[in-house]
């Protein structure tokens, strides 16, 4: 079935100005008959004013509205914040309502998930690898031997001077390990 001639809401991906996500999302929830979704992101980072809390878009650039394409395409696309509508070639793809649902369903089951917003912290265990990235033990590798989360501090043990030595970090000036991302069901 072509979009184009659908008399039903379907969900868009609208394309927005550059860190302009919220203004769109603002300004097309004000309109009749348009849904949007536009997942954010939240997390500490260490700035030169100190830690502060960031939040930027899920989809940079990008955000999600279920609308009727024939009475609010140019609604939407004249919107303040909005750049256009994602097209391949003249045609408007809708975006599978299952898919929505599932990315939903999959925000609403992460831990700190709340309101659109997905709160991600550091995640740091007794014996992870990491690196030291700022300071004059910069590029030093060790090993962690105790988290206090509620300082955001970490105890780590390197190699330093011929010996084992203790120190206390900044969990802001280490570099975390990555880890392998869990298998997503299909």
């Amino acid at each position: 079935m072509n979009p184009n001639t659908s008399n039903e809401a379907q969900w868009f991906c609208v394309r927005t100005q550059t860190k302009r996500e919220h203004i769109a999302a603002s300004h097309l929830a004000d309109l009749d008959g348009v849904e949007v979704f536009c997942p954010l992101l939240r997390y500490r980072k260490a700035t030169r004013r100190g830690k502060i809390w960031w939040i930027e878009a899920l989809f940079p650039g990008y955000l999600l509205a279920k609308f009727n394409l024939l009475e609010s395409e140019r609604a939407v696309t004249f919107s303040q914040g909005v750049r256009g509508l994602v097209r391949f070639g003249s045609e408007i793809p809708p975006v599978p309502d299952p898919f929505i649902h599932r990315l939903r369903s999959q925000l609403a089951e992460q831990a700190g998930y709340e309101d659109s917003m997905l709160t991600l912290s550091p995640s740091i265990e007794n014996g992870d690898e990491i690196e030291v990235a700022t300071g004059p033990l910069r590029g030093l590798k060790g090993t962690v031997v105790a988290v206090s989360s509620a300082h955001e501090r970490v105890k780590i043990l390197l190699e330093f001077l011929g010996r084992p030595q203790t120190i206390d970090l900044d969990l802001f000036s280490i570099l975390l390990p990555r880890r392998p991302l869990p298998p997503q069901p299909l």
